[in-house]
């Protein structure tokens, strides 16, 4: 089988599975999950791009969260929101210095995520226990992670079994 088109059954089938799940038994954005999704993929998938995808999404978030304490700090005024972000921003950058958080883009989509959260469930980012947009979040991205890990090693099963056969052909069973 061509890789897009086992990737495109196993994206598909694990998209499904993924929506289901978090439209039932876990609460959490499926957008988010879908970030990190393509933050695994663009991070050259495998166990490195779900170990960076995650650490550079966990850091956006951790970063976000900072940022929304400051702004809740500082009484929320536009002026101020746009400083405590600016400062988030230039963190974001600084922090790429370490290299399994070189990927800027990856730490941005767990800032935004945080953000889209908090503003998603109406739940300020001091929430206390499990329903705090952090950690929503938070686990949102490191199943969407494992969801890229997963659609990966199935399309990539389905291609190596496709091109056994083909070199094989009695072991497909048409020989």
């Amino acid at each position: 089988m061509k890789k897009l088109d086992a990737y495109s059954i196993s994206i598909g089938v694990l998209g499904a599975v993924d929506t289901y799940l978090t439209a039932t038994l876990l609460p959490l954005p499926v957008w988010v999950t879908f970030i990190a999704w393509a933050s695994f993929f663009i991070l050259g998938g495998k166990s490195s791009g779900l170990r960076q995808s995650i650490a550079s999404n966990l850091t956006g978030i951790a970063i976000a969260s900072l940022t929304l304490l400051a702004i809740s700090r500082f009484n929320a005024n536009p002026l101020v929101a746009a400083i405590c972000v600016g400062v988030g921003s230039a963190t974001m950058v600084q922090v790429s210095k370490v290299p399994l958080l070189a990927a800027i883009p990856a730490i941005v989509w767990g800032f935004a995520s945080t953000v889209g959260t908090t503003i998603a469930t109406g739940k300020s980012i001091a929430t206390p226990g499990l329903a705090n947009p952090a950690l929503v979040a938070a686990a949102a991205m490191i199943l969407g992670g494992v969801f890229g890990y997963l659609s990966e090693f199935w399309g990539d099963a389905m291609t190596r079994s496709s091109v056994s056969a083909e070199r094989y052909p009695c072991l497909s069973g048409s020989g």
